[in-house]
């Protein structure tokens, strides 16, 4: 029997998930195709790890692992929901809510000690961050704005804030002694493994990595960013925020660069409470206070020193004397600082740049804002935006064009493959990238403090990356612009392979080419205002930031892209859009019972998965229902059909009811498959006849407060009688799964 396999995911997605799924699998019964579940979210992924040490009725599948086989397969078709990329504090709050649960699990050690402690240390980091996304990408990103989407914007835009010449918003990121700019790079001549270690001038050696594994022709990068530069440049702008009487911000992704960029958000932290770090440091440090958690738990930890509020008193007096803050939440007064996974780069620069250049300050006001990036790697392309938009106004949703996106990064690609060779250095010495032959490949001096990290990209995906280029290149009949720094010493070495791997394409007639980001970004501007659509090309960090870039000033939200990973085994990995917005989501559920999360990035993956099970089980009902299904989903936007933001108006329960009414519909009225369209009359029939009771029985629930039994780990029942309020609507989907 053909398969899906719908992945179990968290917060907004998951409680979706309860709505969706049961439509999707009537709908996919009527075709023999089983959809599955999979349960990859924060808590299972915890529950996972110390399967081993839990009691037998508390141990859950290793589902991400089994995924991890799964990709590796041609059958693979796997559709993947967005999941939390967790930061400690999210964490944290994960293995309390299990633990209050009843389950096993030992506490998060912040300074373990014991042999105990490291080893719960070593399998709660493993779960930390992007464990998800690097497991499961066994192929290459295309992503795209669906035209009926395009088509949906352009009749109705979205709003969009006006530039004015005099904005005083703008980047700031290091010019010297961070990632970009210290990095080296090989290819290596063949098969080989390294081995990493730091060496001090007294030849105290410390091995960081003892064994990394690498094949012929794959790029290896080594780099370091320099604490004490680090230190200098953030107290720098905290200053020239407080000159220009700007908001102060940093833009990091805490999740996906979960060692190095929970460090430099500790470093950010203390320069701008530089005064109360001076005088009180030691004991905060020594506490665990560093700031690598974010504000919110220092202040949470104030509570269990002797002088917690004087510090307190400190920490306050820092935040009236010191540059206005970008705030989170400026009615709750969480500001950027608080938390290190509330402000992610690529979901916020956007949307800044879409708000006129803007973010919210303490008086809940839209202020013009000193964006911090730090490392320079990318930072640019976000001050090409922002000038553009000083220089010629916002972007026009109905006229402008559109930017996909081909990214590398299958298997591991790039920096969001560096964690388990990312260091924060613990002694003054050299790191050496040392070969099986004992010669040294790379080498840092790097300071106590130093964040030292090593990445690779393989070459089949490499190769891949390069096909998919020239495949949508000739697909769509636009440029396609592989986004390469030839000041990079990483990109030096991918442009070589690029420049080899095209060879091998037929290009005649195709606009191919490799410009530096910064370029690259003014070249695919330039073409958008005249309505003409560019294909970026680029690595794995840059796919993530285009991604939501381009689909936030195009769509409104990066959710409406589409998102295919044809998987080199020949499966496929279909990725529903983005997560960024949904803890709000989920608080808006709870305390109102309306969930505006909006399921569209679910329906255009399901259409494609649906698709893709014709070429791996040569099913001919399947592309009916997957084509059916875009055109219920083009029902959906152009009728208006899409959850709203206010409680006692249409949700996501009230759009998917709706999804499956024009979706039954266009079934019933294909001419394809004639006992395909009986089998849908009816509960198209029934589904427009009822359609006043079931949206009736969707809008009684709301207003009132939603007990969901849990927020990482929810109650099934409780869950499921929430997401699923109208029992008309579910009589005629289980009637259609017998």
């Amino acid at each position: 029997m053909a398969k899906i396999i719908y992945t179990r995911t968290d917060e907004a997605p998951l409680l979706a998930t309860y709505s969706l799924k049961p439509i999707v699998e009537a709908f996919a019964s009527t075709s023999g195709v089983e959809v599955e579940t999979r349960d990859i979210s924060l808590a299972a992924r915890i529950l996972a790890v110390f399967n081993d040490k839990l009691p037998e009725d508390q141990r859950v599948n290793d589902a991400l692992a089994e995924l991890g086989s799964l990709v590796k397969e041609p059958e693979a078709n796997i559709i993947k929901l967005p999941n939390i990329s967790a930061s400690i504090p999210q964490l944290k709050a994960a293995i309390a809510e299990l633990q209050k649960a009843g389950f096993s699990l030992p506490d998060y050690p912040n300074e373990p000690s014991t042999d105990e402690e490291k080893d719960a240390r070593k399998r709660y980091d493993s779960v930390k961050g992007s464990a998800v996304n690097p497991v499961l990408r066994e192929g290459n990103s295309d992503r795209r704005a669906p035209k009926a989407v395009k088509n949906f914007v352009r009749k109705h835009p979205h709003t969009m804030g006006a530039w004015t010449a005099d904005s005083k918003t703008n980047v700031a990121t290091m010019d010297d002694n961070d990632f970009r700019h210290n990095e080296q790079s090989v290819i290596l001549p063949a098969d080989d493994t390294l081995r990493i270690q730091l060496v001090n001038a007294d030849g105290k050696t410390e091995v960081l990595k003892d064994a990394l594994p690498v094949l012929k022709d794959e790029i290896v990068d080594a780099t370091v960013l320099r604490a004490k530069e680090l230190d200098s440049f953030l107290r720098a702008q905290v200053s020239r925020a407080a000159a220009e009487d700007i908001l102060f911000s940093v833009h990091l992704k805490a999740t996906m660069m979960k060692v190095s960029d929970p460090i430099i958000f500790g470093h950010a932290v203390r320069a701008y409470f530089a005064d109360v770090y001076d005088e009180y440091g030691e004991e905060l440090i020594k506490a665990g206070l560093n700031g690598e958690n974010g504000l919110g738990a220092i202040l949470d930890g104030l509570d269990q020193l002797d002088n917690g509020d004087e510090i307190r008193a400190a920490f306050e007096k820092g935040l009236e004397n010191g540059p206005d803050l970008a705030m989170v939440n400026s009615d709750k007064g969480i500001t950027n600082l608080h938390v290190p996974s509330d402000v992610i780069v690529d979901a916020s620069m956007p949307a800044m740049i879409r708000n006129s250049g803007q973010m919210w300050n303490k008086n809940n006001e839209t202020q013009d804002t000193l964006a911090v990036l730090p490392d320079s790697s990318y930072a640019g392309i976000y001050q090409v935006v922002i000038d553009d938009c000083r220089k010629n106004g916002a972007f026009d949703p109905t006229t402008m064009g559109t930017v996909p996106n081909v990214g590398l990064m299958a298997q591991k690609a790039e920096e969001y493959g560096s964690h388990d060779k990312t260091f924060k250095i613990p002694f003054d010495g050299r790191v050496q990238v040392i070969n099986g032959a004992g010669d040294v490949l790379m080498e840092h001096e790097v300071a106590e403090g130093d964040i030292w990290r090593a990445c690779q990209a393989k070459d089949v995906p490499v190769q891949d990356w390069v096909k998919l280029a020239v495949t949508r290149a000739k697909e769509s009949g636009a440029p396609a612009v592989f986004w390469l720094d030839p000041e990079r010493a990483h990109d030096r070495n991918m442009i070589s392979q690029v420049e080899k791997y095209l060879k091998d394409h037929d290009t005649e007639g195709l606009d191919i080419r490799i410009m530096s980001p910064v370029e690259a970004c003014q070249f695919s501007l330039d073409r958008i205002r005249k309505g003409e659509d560019t294909i970026s090309v680029t690595g794995n960090v840059l796919r993530d930031y285009l991604t939501d870039l381009f689909p936030i000033m195009e769509l409104g939200t990066s959710a409406k892209m589409l998102s295919i990973v044809p998987l080199i085994a020949g499966g496929g990995l279909f990725e529903t859009g983005a997560g960024g917005s949904a803890p709000k989501h989920v608080q808006q559920l709870q305390e109102e019972n309306h969930l505006r999360w909006d399921s569209l990035g679910e329906f255009l993956a399901l259409a494609e998965s649906l698709r893709k099970l014709q070429e791996t089980d040569n099913n001919p009902r399947t592309p009916i229902l997957g084509d059916a299904l875009d055109v219920a989903t083009e029902a959906v936007l152009n009728e208006g059909k899409s959850p709203s933001r206010k409680v006692n108006e249409l949700d996501n329960r009230g759009s998917h009811f709706y999804l499956a009414k024009f979706w039954a519909r266009e079934l019933a009225n294909q001419d394809k498959d004639k006992e395909l369209a009986e089998i849908f009359a009816p509960v198209a029939d029934a589904l427009e006849a009822k359609e006043e009771q079931i949206a009736k029985e969707l809008l009684d629930v709301q207003g009132s407060a939603a007990d969901l039994g849990g927020y990482y780990w929810l109650d099934e029942e409780k869950a499921a009688d929430v997401m699923r309020p109208s029992s008309t609507f579910n009589e005629i989907i289980e009637g259609l799964k017998k």
